[in-house]
């Protein structure tokens, strides 16, 4: 294939590691808020992540807990009042620099905003958490860096369905095969895939050793040349992060 026309950037574990560091922490604060006695630790909310989208998370840790609310309807009002806690202070850890992006993300940025390469945001978090994520190290025009953002507003339906990919590519006029998706997650690269789009994998925290197929590449983030398959020239080097160059030449292969 050749070079892709455009980049699509998941978000949560993709640009920074927002599961662990901002998500996870806004829950507990939120939990605190309201009152409610759960914690989550790093490895039970690990787990969690096997769920799609924050509510639907409290829903399914719910259905495991006996000083959990009866009745669905006391659950789903639980559920909104901490989801919408959590995501006020998600907004503050963010702005506040407690939930830096990932070393080679901005580099990698910069390259394409330089270049003319045109960049997407194809999440399903809201897009006040993205906003509060890359105001800081993009500017309050953040907005101005994409050419696309499509937000879990913005669909029905959550990763690994294939809709955050279909109306990114509907609004860039473009199909899967001529743009490149980064993802994190077996979810992100299901959904890319379901989508046409080839895809390469920076491995976040939590999913370190999840299996991934089919990916153009995979490795252990954009800030190293080390430790990625295909194998990168120049490995050892001190600061080399990965670039354009690299994510056309894993298209071309």
């Amino acid at each position: 294939m050749p070079a892709p026309r455009a980049i699509l950037w998941d978000v949560d574990g993709t640009l920074a590691e927002t599961e662990r560091d901002g998500h996870r922490v806004a829950f507990n604060l939120a939990f605190e808020a309201c009152g409610v006695p759960w914690r989550w630790d790093e490895a039970h909310y690990g787990r969690l992540l096997e769920v799609t989208g924050g509510r639907e998370r409290l829903l399914h840790d719910m259905a495991g807990r006996d000083d959990a609310p009866a009745g669905v309807d006391r659950q789903e009002a639980l559920a909104r009042a901490v989801h919408a806690r959590k995501n006020t202070f998600y907004a503050g850890l963010a702005r506040g620099g407690g939930i830096p992006l990932r070393g080679g993300v901005l580099e990698l940025m910069q390259q394409c905003r330089d270049g003319g390469r045109p960049m997407g945001i194809t999440t399903t978090t809201s897009r006040a958490n993205v906003a509060a994520l890359l105001a800081g190290p993009l500017g309050a025009h953040w907005e101005e860096w994409f050419a696309v953002i499509v937000c879990g507003e913005d669909v029905s339906r959550k990763k690994p369905d294939p809709e955050v990919y279909d109306r990114a590519l509907a609004a860039l006029r473009i199909a899967g095969i001529d743009a490149l998706a980064i993802e994190d997650s077996p979810a992100g690269v299901a959904a890319a895939h379901a989508a046409g789009l080839p895809v390469i994998v920076t491995r976040s925290r939590y999913f370190a050793d999840a299996p991934i197929e089919g990916a153009r590449a995979v490795g252990p983030g954009l800030h190293t040349r080390d430790g990625w398959r295909p194998a990168l020239p120049g490995p050892g080097r001190p600061g080399a992060t990965v670039g354009l160059d690299d994510i056309d030449a894993w298209c071309g292969r």
